[in-house]
């Protein structure tokens, strides 16, 4: 090739890079995201376009909306008025807490032996140990018997799950599907969109939703000192159809297939709840909002665990702006989780909440659950970590109880897990400081 010819092909491929570069930084600028996630991928497209550029095409996305199109409108049910967790408010009959492993796996055996009609999981881990091994082979057997089970499994951690008892349900008759293929046609979806949500419906009389998972971390048959802080409940009445509704347009996305809706509604129970799911497929971000607004109308006291906290810029000063207010500001997070990455870029945060008088506590235990108690108004018990990735890129799920009784049982759930927690934030020597500061600019995309 010529001077002159690799001086045009230079110039022409600058063109087309600096053309690409304008169109995603206009797509980067007109998705509602947080500051510090919009100028981290502003800099990487125009500074290093050739690696920023496949990265955002890959990972970039937050609301797909032309994917989101073919999917059930999450964000306003029918005949819904009032913002989006009014929209989903119903009651619930029944509330059983599943605050401790063998608890909770206990409850989850007994829903899929006793299930008579359906079983619909959709899960983000299925452990390939002895829980997730027994439960799928409870699904077999259930599904050898003739009722009809259903299992979505986020595509990001499928190979988790053990592959023969995935094979041989399938071969017994259920369904198991993949949500988001990571392997997919340029275009037709985003690898950094994950589905991480937990809801398990029964009959379409219960419900299991929360933060764990199906695996030895989070619930077993047998006591273990290992296993992780984590909290789910169990819920019956009306509130169940509409955590159904949620998992049959996710299952349809998934596959195609249109699952049977569950009748009219029983009767109003005893116990206000509202569903609140948030993702790709909901216009805006309602677990977000929703959870700023707690804190901002909060009078007396905002609690809060979470296993991975990295927020955006009004949330962490909603928090900060509570305490000053003199309103009692707790976060409750594990001193180690399971992402070292996280860690680090969550402990400058948690030094300046501090700063400001919020209650630092790091617990003892993996922290896996994701809870928040404000005055004695609002109970959250779901799937959403505080951090971005979970509050504006994930598919979620929480409720929102407001029944004293529900308030008073999670209240007395963080009491007794501040009892294993330590106060303050994480110290940090020179070297530590340095490397937090590296590993925060990449918070946003963490």
């Amino acid at each position: 090739m010529t001077v002159l010819g690799w001086l045009l092909a230079h110039h022409l491929s600058s063109l087309v890079i600096g053309l690409l570069a304008l169109g995603f930084a206009g797509s980067v600028l007109r998705e509602r995201r947080p500051t510090g996630s919009a100028f981290a991928w502003l800099l990487a497209i125009f500074l290093v376009p050739y690696l920023g550029i496949p990265l955002y095409l890959v990972f970039g996305g937050r609301k797909y909306r032309r994917r989101a199109k073919s999917k059930s409108a999450l964000t306003r049910p029918e005949g819904a008025e009032g913002d989006e967790v009014r929209a989903w408010t119903a009651s619930a009959d029944r509330v059983e807490w599943l605050d401790e492993g063998t608890l909770a796996y206990d409850t989850f055996l007994r829903e899929i032996v006793g299930a008579k009609r359906f079983i619909r999981i959709v899960t983000f881990v299925v452990g390939d140990d002895a829980t997730g091994r027994s439960l799928l082979e409870a699904l077999v057997k259930r599904a050898e018997e003739g009722v009809e089970v259903r299992l979505l499994l986020d595509d990001l951690l499928r190979f988790h799950a053990p592959r023969h008892l995935i094979a041989k349900l399938l071969a017994k008759g259920g369904r198991v599907e993949r949500f988001m293929p990571l392997f997919h046609v340029p275009f037709r979806g985003r690898a950094n969109l994950r589905n991480h949500r937990k809801i398990a419906v029964f009959d379409g009389e219960r419900a299991i939703v929360g933060g764990m998972n199906l695996a030895d971390e989070y619930m077993g048959p047998a006591p273990s000192d290992a296993r992780w802080r984590d909290l789910s409940i169990l819920v019956s009445g009306q509130v169940v159809a509409k955590l159904d509704h949620v998992f049959r347009a996710d299952w349809k996305f998934a596959c195609g297939e249109k699952l049977s809706a569950l009748g009219p509604s029983g009767d109003l129970g005893p116990i206000p709840v509202s569903v609140v799911p948030s993702g790709p497929d909901a216009a805006t971000d309602p677990i977000y909002d929703a959870i700023l607004t707690a804190v901002f109308r909060a009078e007396h006291r905002v609690w809060v665990a979470t296993p991975y906290f990295v927020p955006d810029e009004p949330l962490l000063r909603a928090l900060g702006i509570a305490a000053r207010r003199g309103v009692d500001v707790r976060l409750v997070v594990p001193a180690h989780s399971n992402h070292a990455l996280a860690d680090l870029a969550a402990a400058p945060y948690l030094r300046d909440l501090a700063l400001a008088g919020v209650s630092v506590w790091r617990h003892e235990k993996m922290v896996h659950a994701k809870a928040m108690v404000t005055d004695g108004t609002l109970a959250v018990v779901g799937s959403a970590n505080f951090d971005m990735r979970s509050l504006f890129l994930d598919y979620e799920i929480a409720l929102f109880l407001s029944g004293p009784g529900e308030i008073a049982r999670l209240a007395a759930w963080f009491e007794e897990t501040l009892a294993h927690a330590a106060p303050g934030p994480p110290p940090a020597g020179p070297v530590r400081a340095q490397l937090e500061s590296v590993v925060c600019l990449l918070s946003p995309l963490i």
